[in-house]
């Protein structure tokens, strides 16, 4: 089989990619490696091969199989034209972002029935995975409505995927953290106590990159008050009981944004929010999200 090269992309889907904020170019390098590990080597998909003939066309519709939020179908489109070029028709294609209900239509495919087939796994897998952590970070924007706080993603993200993910968490409603370990400094624990303390392991990155912003980690409130005093403008609330983040809001009042994190479960969502903090920082968006039940089923015509 011959694959698609980049540079014959509709200009209008990689422009889609790159608006998103995304490489498109590096994600159609990824999507290369993942059709390599179904045919590697240059091998061929034995089942359609054998099952469907060469000359075969089909027509085929993405559905969703429950409620939730869809993400990543412009990356499935591209699978699919990565496998059949310009002999795939992609229609009804919904906007990242669109709540759907169980049955909805996300995305309609036609072309050679065997590329179909050929394309769907790694399309699914990219559309099913990048739809659940959109959904899931929907429920944690619906649980902080009528509060200030908003949902945060983390780093605790699949090696490779961390743009796709965050963008998924954007899809959902969410906000991102940082993307490396060098666009923000994020003093945790280990740092603290290899400094000597908040404050020296802050004025040490200050010091350092005066142009950097800088968040630190606190675990009680003499921490965060030292911080305060030290001109520390992003305070993170690690593992706090809703009391103690309410006066730590009380404490900063205004001075700095705070962040929670630590043991925060979508249950517990609103109770947090409503305490005056600014984040919360949920790492399960990303790292052990379920996906989204997304269906291909080809329809006969």
């Amino acid at each position: 089989m011959t694959f698609t090269p980049y540079a014959a992309l509709p200009t209008d889907l990689v422009d889609e990619i790159a608006g998103a904020g995304l490489d498109p170019e590096a994600i159609y390098a990824d999507i290369a490696r993942a059709l390599g590990e179904d045919l590697p080597g240059g091998s061929v998909d034995t089942t359609s091969a054998a099952t469907i003939p060469l000359e075969a066309r089909g027509r085929a519709d993405f559905a969703a199989r429950e409620p939730g939020v869809v993400a990543g179908l412009g990356v499935a489109e591209m699978v699919f034209r990565y496998v059949m070029g310009n002999d795939v028709q992609v229609s009804d294609r919904l906007p990242d972002g669109t709540s759907v209900a169980a049955g909805d239509v996300v995305l309609r495919v036609a072309g050679p029935t065997r590329g179909l087939l050929t394309a769907e796994r790694t399309a699914l897998n990219v559309a099913s995975h990048l739809s659940g952590v959109a959904t899931a970070t929907s429920h944690w924007v619906a649980a902080l409505e009528g509060t200030n706080a908003r949902v945060l993603d983390t780093r605790k993200t699949l090696p490779g995927w961390r743009a796709l993910q965050k963008y998924a968490v954007r899809c959902g409603g969410g906000v991102n953290h940082r993307f490396s370990l060098s666009d923000m400094a994020m003093v945790k624990d280990n740092h603290v106590i290899a400094a000597g303390g908040v404050v020296p392991a802050f004025e040490a990155v200050r010091a350092a990159y005066p142009d950097l912003p800088i968040e630190v980690e606190v675990t009680d409130l003499d921490q965060l008050r030292e911080l305060l005093d030290a001109g520390c403008d992003r305070i993170l609330l690690d593992n706090m009981s809703t009391a103690l983040m309410a006066q730590a809001v009380g404490i900063t009042a205004g001075r700095a944004v705070l962040e929670a994190s630590g043991g925060l479960t979508l249950e517990r969502a609103r109770e947090v929010g409503a305490t005056g903090v600014d984040f919360i920082s949920v790492g399960a968006l990303t790292h052990s999200v379920k996906v989204f039940d997304i269906g291909m089923d080809l329809v006969d015509e």
